[in-house]
């Protein structure tokens, strides 16, 4: 007898919450829904950034060698991929300092030398000859970091997709707690819908490393093998948060 109780015993269990669904008023219940959609697409823009650093004893002659190292990249870039979108930034000079330089009477340290640095920014579309035009800037640049992104006007047009596959789960979760409920769908009314976010995707990206680069060099720059890269996808997300009410 005790193995037929304990065969009975989840049946039984079934049926008692089976009725207690039948039997639980949801005329009037609001719910709140969340629902969630993305899409998904081919990077279609770089983001490159190249960099220049030299050090000397005379800060003139430092500055000097990043001027026109930094005018000669630019007109690689140029020459290289004319589209592109460039933007030089974070021009900085300071100091260097030996580190077995006594002090007498706490003087303060005279600098062995000085580093002088600039970054340059560049923004294209033009992805097919990327390794390209990488390779020809690192004959007098040094390159810094890559990103890839979507063009705004491809986000633009993805935007109408995201919102159909977020407004598509929304229905579809609706459905399925009417089902849950013993509820008809065609008894869910909406009333409302929140989209929370916009599907934005945060660039957490490090600030670009310095490098360390020698004095400059009387030599010819020596070819760069073109770089590899690969574009990779970006997701676009949506949230949204539905209220029903049922009849």
């Amino acid at each position: 007898m005790r193995r037929l109780r304990i065969v009975l015993l989840p049946a039984l269990l079934l049926a008692y919450v089976g009725a207690a669904q039948a039997q639980m008023q949801t005329s009037g219940t609001l719910v709140v829904v969340p629902a969630y959609g993305e899409v998904k697409h081919v990077n279609d823009e770089a983001h490159v950034t190249l960099m220049i650093e030299e050090q000397d004893k005379d800060k003139a002659a430092a500055a000097s060698r990043v001027n026109q190292k930094m005018r000669q990249g630019v007109e690689i870039i140029k020459r290289e991929d004319p589209q592109a979108i460039l933007k030089t930034r974070g021009y900085y000079t300071y100091p260097v300092y030996p580190e077995d330089q006594s002090r007498p009477n706490n003087k303060l340290p005279q600098p062995a030398g000085w580093r002088v640095g600039q970054y340059l920014e560049v923004t294209t579309t033009n992805l097919g000859i990327l390794p390209k035009t990488v390779a020809a800037a690192q004959k007098i640049l040094t390159f810094n970091g890559l990103q890839f992104d979507l063009t705004d006007a491809t986000a633009r047009q993805l935007d109408q997709r995201r919102i159909d596959a977020t407004y598509k789960n929304l229905s579809e979760r609706i459905a399925a707690i009417a089902k849950t409920m013993g509820r008809n769908v065609a008894d869910a009314v909406l009333d409302t819908v929140d989209f929370e976010g916009s599907g934005a995707y945060a660039h957490n990206e490090a600030a670009p490393q310095m490098k360390m680069m020698g004095a400059a060099s009387s030599q010819k720059p020596t070819p760069v093998e073109e770089p590899s890269f690969e574009p990779g996808e970006t997701t676009l997300q949506l949230h949204v948060v539905g209220r029903v009410k049922f009849r």
